[in-house]
């Protein structure tokens, strides 16, 4: 079903076919860094998959952001209550979960959905959904994504790396970059959020002259649960639910796109792993200033209590993947799984929650942006 802005704006307020349900939830874990706003601004979700619901459930959370608009591609409103509610790995939703027709209710407040294949029919500017998140994976281009734009919309956050020379903001790395004049930018990748603020750390104090990632990486929906098939990619199309399976990624070198010292020094691959949630990076690095262990602990450690607390984390505690389920943070150094052969030759680990940290950081990048543009246009 499509819906057009007429039909979406007249919707308003009414009840439509729909029976309303209630549900309710406890609460979750872990909630989003706070990026400094005066007001709340409008904002939508284009594509309700599973960061689309996650990004939703911290909007939710966040007094700074009102949502009022989700394009849910086919889903209805009652699938969409069941969706946002439940979460294998997350947990219950946090308040209530009403449906009211179109309307989805979540803590009492009216948020209009649509199943509209062209953004633009959504009508985010009538609907006061100024800065969307683009979830589905589809608009990751400017030229695509221009339909979100033409749909009244102010700006487009992509959930995802961009597909063209679209903007890439880290959180904690390289937000200062974003001056209000871009209308589509990137928050790049979860693993790019989960290796850069630790690069950038280690790159400022000691200058990384070159390094390998390997990020081992939980399953994600593109992955087959049984064998299937790939032509693009034959080990992808094997069981991801029973086999580590090597892959590309271009997320070490994405890097460097905002961290640009770094070209030609820094790439990487992943690991595949038969687990649901969280992530871990290894990150082995040559260095040109010498140093210790030690110091490079420190190092993190006074910057995840200082410039970058909330997106650079350090743990000492002899901790496993789930112990970092629904964590906040961008990237978790890991004290004791970390070694060093030499003062200028060492392996570091860091772990992130490839869903909600980085959820958690497409939230903060639509708020930096808001913020910068309201100080831009004051």
């Amino acid at each position: 079903m499509k819906l057009t802005v007429a039909a979406l704006v007249a919707t308003i307020g009414s009840t439509a076919a729909f029976s309303s349900s209630s549900f309710s939830g406890s609460a979750l874990k872990a909630s989003s860094n706070g990026a400094s706003m005066e007001m709340s601004t409008g904002m939508g979700v284009n594509g309700f998959g599973r960061i689309g619901r996650l990004v939703t459930r911290i909007i939710m959370e966040d007094e700074d952001c009102k949502l009022n608009a989700i394009n849910a591609g086919s889903a209805p409103t009652d699938y969409m209550a069941y969706q946002y509610k439940y979460d294998s790995i997350h947990g219950i939703a946090k308040g209530t979960v009403e449906i009211d027709g179109d309307f989805l209710i979540l803590n009492g407040e009216k948020i209009m959905t649509s199943r509209c294949r062209d953004p633009k029919e959504v009508g985010w500017g009538a609907l006061g959904a100024d800065y969307v998140c683009e979830s589905t994976g589809v608009f990751l281009t400017k030229e695509t994504a221009q339909a979100i734009i033409d749909g009244g919309a102010k700006k487009v956050i992509y959930s995802a790396p961009a597909k063209d020379d679209s903007q890439t903001i880290v959180m904690g790395v390289n937000q200062e970059e974003y001056d209000g004049s871009e209308d589509f930018v990137s928050c790049a990748s979860c693993t790019t959020n989960g290796l850069a603020p630790m690069v950038k750390a280690i790159n400022d104090e000691f200058e990384i002259t070159e390094a390998l990632m390997t990020t081992v990486h939980a399953m994600t929906a593109t992955q087959a649960v049984v064998d299937s098939s790939s032509r693009k990619d034959w080990r992808g199309g094997r069981a991801a639910s029973g086999n580590i399976i090597p892959s590309s990624t271009g997320a070490a070198k994405a890097v460097t796109k905002v961290i640009p010292s770094l070209q030609g020094k820094l790439t990487g691959m992943a690991f595949r792993v038969p687990t649901i949630d969280v992530s871990v990076v290894d990150l082995t690095c040559k260095l040109a200033k010498a140093t210790t262990y030690e110091e490079i602990c420190a190092t993190i450690k006074a910057k995840s209590e200082g410039e970058m607390k909330g997106v650079l984390g350090y743990c000492d505690e002899p901790l496993v993947s789930t112990d970092f389920e629904s964590d906040s943070r961008s990237s978790i150094f890991d004290a004791q799984a970390g070694i060093m052969l030499n003062p200028n030759f060492v392996k570091l680990i860091a772990w992130y929650d490839n869903e909600w940290g980085y959820s958690c950081r497409v939230v903060d990048l639509m708020k930096h942006v808001a913020a910068v543009d309201a100080k831009a246009s004051a």
